[in-house]
């Protein structure tokens, strides 16, 4: 096989038991879910029940981590039908957390920074010392099937998540890799459930969310979204205009586009750029040659299918570890001196900076259990869009096409009527989300455009770029639009 063959294997493989650190976008199917169609009738429960707000420990793990990192938050769960065509039926929870407003309240901020898969809830912190944290509780949200919600997909064990990451066979034949991902697809079902895998898709999420704006007592909803979380923003808006106060939708998704669709080309440019950065030292590890840097990077890696470099916990890191952790030191160049270290480190034959940045992708926690982060990628992948054609005649088959439930949407551009201003952030050297998503999404939407001339992903209210938050807060306290193909370096 070709080494373009091996890293696809890799990435599909991986991807089934929750490996691929990706960004993915999906669209509702056009028409399935509006705000005329939404009957209270046996719904009536679930938006008028009360919320019991607590410690975030009482979440578990994840909740944890934020009860003890964050002052004054707290967290609850909100109860949902697990399928909206059955409300009488099977339920699930998605877990909120907040921080109240210090002043005149405004309403709820509701955040989410994306994934699918990424948890919502520390995102509480955004805005501190700024009038958005004055003039709303700020809200946070595991989608269902992710973080602290319940139930959550789950395609592996631990001790399988472990065992998989060691793996990787670049003699494995296609009829071997095949194999492989069927048995891991069974897996997610047998793990996960069907009745989950059917219903954690955006079309759900996007009802659930509706919930949360009607329990957290809001007439219309303010929200802010990330990546992914652009895609719950814009299927809300599609699904739900009339309660719509404001949102701003940072590293956009093109909800008209497949899934995938432009972040192989993303990543490929930000390592080349980060390789021309690189080769202005004599000592880059990938060499003073840009045009052979990827060469020099696989000549890195490939000794480590063999000998994984040594770590000080006695793990090791392996080949799929060091492909999977790389990527993440792409999303912003303000990481690319990391990851010049964690390459130095490679070459002299030693892997922990490598290693921790893929057990942040994996989502592994200090107790060697795994959040599932990254495992639901796939299951949302696979019942947000129908599957792709094969890439090539050769290639492994992919995990949607023998998916055990169907898909419940489709990629489809937006068209509603009855939208108040929205905002869209997008960066022009996004590695994930293109800066062309991003105009696209704010033609659909007729939303103002915020264009960020940097090489990262996501910008908003995360990194002090006064250009971009100041209007941000204005829009979203005021209602006032930012200044009109507003640009900012």
């Amino acid at each position: 096989m070709t080494r373009a063959q091996q890293r696809y294997i890799g990435m599909i493989v991986a991807s089934v038991v929750g490996a691929a650190a990706v960004i993915v976008a999906a669209g509702l199917q056009k028409g399935s879910v509006s705000a005329q169609s939404v009957e209270m009738g046996p719904l009536e429960p679930f938006y008028s029940q009360q919320l019991d707000w607590a410690s975030c420990a009482n979440l578990g793990y994840d909740g944890k981590i934020i009860d003890e990192t964050i002052d004054n938050v707290q967290c609850t769960r909100v109860t949902v039908p697990l399928d909206y065509s059955k409300p009488d039926g099977k339920t699930a929870q998605v877990a909120l957390s907040r921080v109240l407003a210090s002043g005149d309240k405004i309403g709820s901020l509701v955040m989410n920074p994306g994934g699918p898969g990424a948890s919502g809830l520390d995102m509480v912190t955004l805005g501190e010392g700024t009038s958005i944290a004055e003039k709303f509780d700020r809200v946070g949200f595991d989608p269902r099937g992710t973080g602290s919600s319940l139930p959550v997909v789950q395609c592996s064990t631990a001790a399988e998540f472990d065992a998989a990451r060691l793996e990787f066979d670049p003699d494995l034949t296609l009829e071997g890799t095949n194999d492989k991902i069927r048995k891991d697809v069974a897996r997610c079902g047998e793990l996960s459930g069907l009745d989950l895998l059917a219903n954690v898709g955006t079309r759900d999420v996007v009802r659930d969310l509706d919930i949360v704006r009607a329990v957290l007592g809001d007439d219309k909803l303010t929200y802010l979204g990330e990546s992914y979380g652009t895609a719950i923003g814009s299927q809300y808006a599609e699904a739900f205009p009339d309660r719509v106060r404001a949102m701003v939708l940072d590293g956009a998704i093109n909800p008209s586009e497949p899934l995938l669709a432009g972040i192989d080309e993303g990543f490929s440019t930000a390592f080349d750029d980060y390789a021309a950065e690189c080769a202005k030292a004599a000592d880059c590890p990938v060499g003073t040659d840009p045009a052979v840097a990827r060469q020099a990077l696989d000549a890195l890696f490939e000794p480590l299918i063999t000998t994984p470099a040594r770590t000080s916990d006695g793990r090791g890191l392996s080949y799929t570890d060091a492909q999977q952790g790389y990527g993440l030191f792409l999303y912003s160049s303000e990481t690319w001196d990391v990851l010049t270290r964690a390459l130095k480190q490679i070459s002299n034959g030693r892997g922990d900076i490598m290693l921790e940045a893929a057990d942040f992708v994996y989502a592994r926690r200090p107790d060697g259990t795994y959040g599932n982060r990254q495992e639901i990628i796939l299951a949302v992948r696979c019942v947000d869009s129908p599957p792709a054609p094969a890439a090539a005649p050769d290639a492994p088959i992919d995990p949607c096409t023998i998916w055990p439930v169907p898909p419940t949407g489709a990629p489809h551009e937006i068209t509603v009527q009855g939208l108040p201003e929205l905002v869209v952030v997008s960066t022009t050297k996004d590695p994930a989300t293109p800066h062309e998503d991003g105009i696209e999404l704010a033609r659909q939407l007729d939303a103002s455009l915020i264009t960020y001339e940097a090489e990262q992903h996501g910008v908003a209210l995360r990194y002090g770029v006064d250009c971009v938050d100041e209007p941000v807060i204005d829009y979203l306290t005021d209602l006032t639009a930012p200044a009109e193909n507003l640009v900012c370096r």
